[in-house]
C-alpha cells in the first residue's frame, strides 16, 4: 500500500517527520519499510516562521531574524529586503548541503559570526535550494506550509510504502490509514465530503437504464 504523505494530510494532521509515523505504523503492526522522496532531501533544511526582526547593531542592511521551529528558536544574519514577521521560509540548520547565491558551487553550512553575532543556520533562497536562479530575497512559502516539518515533505511528496497483513483489509486505502494514524497520534479524522452538486437536467433526460433480468 503506497500512501503519499500529502494526500494523508488531508484527512488528518500529521505533525511529525515521514520517519516519526513509519515508526508509529510500523509498531502498531503496520509495517512501514519503505519511504520515498519525490524530491531531492535537503537533509537539515525544515520549515521555519519568522518570530523576531531587529536590525543589526553594526550593519545598516543586515538584520537579526528569529525563526521558530515549533519548539525551538534560532537567531540568525539575514540581509534579505523581502522577509517580515510571519513569514514562513526554508530554515537550513549547521551541516545542510547547499548551494552558493553567488558561486553556484555546493557548500556545507557552518556556524559564522558575522559583524560580531554568530549566526547558526540560514534563511534560504531558491537559487540556494537549487530549485532556480533566483536570489534576489528569501524563498516565502505559503502561511500555510507546517513550521518544523522538513522542507522536502512539504514542497515534494513522500511515499510510505505499507506492508497490510491480511487480517487489515480497512488499511487498503488512504481514509483507513488516516483512522490509523490519527488513532496513533491522538488526533481526529477530516471525513471527507459526500456531498455533490446538482445540475439542472433530469437525469432520464441524459440517460436510461433498463433492467431486463430483475432477479
Amino acid at each position: 500500500m503506497k500512501v503519499p504523505l500529502k494526500w494523508l494530510r488531508e484527512y488528518v494532521p500529521v505533525n511529525i517527520t515521514a520517519e516519526e509515523l513509519a515508526a508509529k505504523l510500523t509498531l502498531a503492526g503496520l509495517e512501514t519499510g519503505d519511504i520515498e522522496y519525490q524530491v531531492a532531501r535537503w537533509d537539515k533544511v525544515v520549515v521555519g516562521q519568522v518570530a523576531e526582526l531587529v536590525p543589526h547593531p553594526n550593519a545598516d542592511k543586515l538584520q537579526l531574524a528569529t525563526i521558530g521551529l515549533g519548539l525551538e528558536r534560532h537567531i540568525v544574519v539575514c540581509g534579505a529586503p523581502n522577509i517580515k514577521i510571519g513569514d514562513k521560509v526554508p530554515f537550513a540548520r549547521e551541516g545542510a548541503k547547499l548551494v552558493d547565491g553567488h558561486t553556484g558551487q555546493t557548500f556545507e553550512l557552518k556556524a559564522a559570526k558575522i559583524r560580531g553575532y554568530l549566526s547558526r543556520g540560514m534563511t534560504l533562497s531558491e537559487k540556494e535550494l537549487g530549485i532556480s536562479e533566483s536570489h534576489e530575497g528569501i524563498m516565502i512559502l505559503p502561511p500555510e506550509a507546517p513550521v518544523g516539518i522538513p522542507l522536502a515533505e512539504y514542497l515534494g511528496d513522500v511515499i510510505l510504502n505499507i506492508e497490510v497483513t491480511p487480517n487489515r483489509p480497512d488499511c487498503l486505502s488512504i481514509l483507513g490509514i488516516a483512522h490509523e494514524a490519527a488513532a496513533l497520534l491522538n488526533t481526529k479524522v477530516k471525513e471527507p465530503s459526500l456531498e455533490f452538486q446538482e445540475g439542472e437536467s433530469d437525469i432520464n433526460s441524459i440517460v436510461k437504464v433498463e433492467i431486463k433480468d430483475s432477479s
